[in-house]
């Protein structure tokens, strides 16, 4: 089996898109770190007592080497209207994360710190609780600290045959 055979057999399986965010440990006692995004479909809920969801990291990606070092870390789950957040996080050779928050409507998460997208149909604050190395990438098993879902009505942006669609 080929790479691209393997790819575009998963293709054909539809996958909710999140962001996932956490912040870089300060580099000084008086500034706050860097905040750090990135685009996921390998995301799922694991177990419910205890809370546990697991996202899958690229392995040596930014966000990878970040949550090897910083435990907390948060996920936004996008709704439809939010694809252009999901293709701004998801850019190779992007430009900085700084950047990418820059327009982005967030508050910060109130146990993690890291960013929660405005109009996210939910967002969870978690804390690492396993690494799991596997292939090419690493799962990471997290408890959910906080969730917190948004009252309105818009459906879930998600990602089919290489492409971010709407159901419906």
């Amino acid at each position: 089996m080929s790479n691209e055979e393997f790819r575009a057999a998963l293709a054909r399986l539809a996958a909710g898109v999140v962001l996932v965010t956490a912040q870089e440990p300060p580099l000084d006692e008086d500034g706050r770190g860097e905040d750090v995004g990135m685009t996921a479909t390998a995301f799922m809920s694991v177990s419910l007592d205890p809370p546990l969801v697991m996202v899958s990291l690229r392995n040596d990606s930014r966000m990878d080497d970040l949550l090897s070092e910083q435990p907390l870390w948060a996920v936004s789950v996008l709704a439809e209207s939010q694809r252009h957040i999901a293709g701004r996080f998801a850019m190779k050779g992007r430009i900085s994360d700084r950047l990418l928050f820059e327009d982005i409507p967030y508050t910060r998460g109130e146990v993690t710190g890291a960013p929660l997208a405005g109009g996210a149909l939910a967002t969870l604050e978690c804390r690492t609780e396993q690494r799991v190395l596997a292939g090419d990438h690493t799962l990471v098993i997290g408890r959910v600290l906080g969730a917190r879902v948004e009252s309105g009505e818009s459906g879930p942006l998600t990602y089919f045959r290489g492409r971010y669609r709407q159901l419906g």
